[in-house]
């Protein structure tokens, strides 16, 4: 995982998210305050203008991956902030801490592990509580599956984003337990998570780029 693949990963993102803000508003409409597409735009935006200005000498790809958590943290608004920020800063340190990208996808695996994880505290959600969480513990289960099944990043990267929407699609039917969603009780059943649905364009944005690499 370089920087190089990095940038095309955050970037990628912030075109999906551009792209679908107005589902992400619509699927928020329903069982939330419907500022989550705007509000995730703003963010991705955010991080895409900051990729585009001139590096200040090498950049890695963790330190990458934690600037863009801080920027997401300042600019998204809601607990959706602080939940994609963390998760792109856990991952970032995880990298950092991790050293030079090995080419097999098994220290992305443990950076996705640590980003889910670092959901898991801040959010205190639970699977099946209808949240971004149920994509993040299938996406990183799934890519952490291929990678020791020896399938490399790029396959490994697409049975996460194949998973990462299995799981969307799987919170329709959940009840939601977290978040403004929860007070709707029986009401939240039947539609999908918007915290989820951007969570799997995330994913999607990293199978994308790893297709390109």
């Amino acid at each position: 995982m370089d920087s190089e693949l990095t940038r095309a990963w955050l970037l990628n993102a912030a075109l999906l998210v551009e792209r679908e803000k107005d589902r992400l508003t619509q699927l928020d409409l329903a069982i939330g305050d419907g500022d989550h597409g705007v509000n995730m735009q703003r963010g991705f935006s955010a991080v895409a203008a900051t990729l585009a200005e001139p590096p200040a000498g090498d950049v890695t790809a963790g330190q990458l991956l934690v600037s863009a958590g801080t920027t997401l943290v300042s600019t998204v608004g809601g607990a959706s902030g602080p939940l994609f920020g963390s998760s792109f800063r856990a991952l970032g340190k995880a990298l950092e801490a991790a050293g030079e990208a090995d080419d097999d996808g098994r220290a992305l695996a443990d950076g996705l592990i640590a980003a889910r994880d670092s959901i898991q505290r801040m959010g205190a959600a639970q699977p099946g509580d209808k949240t971004m969480y149920d994509v993040y513990e299938v996406a990183t289960e799934a890519f952490g599956r291929a990678v020791r099944s020896g399938a490399g990043p790029k396959a490994s990267a697409r049975a996460a984003a194949e998973a990462a929407e299995e799981g969307v699609r799987a919170t329709e039917s959940m009840q939601a337990r977290r978040g403004r969603a929860s007070y709707l009780g029986l009401r939240s059943v039947g539609h999908q998570d918007p915290g989820a649905a951007s969570a799997a364009l995330i994913f999607r944005a990293l199978a994308t780029a790893m297709e390109a690499k």
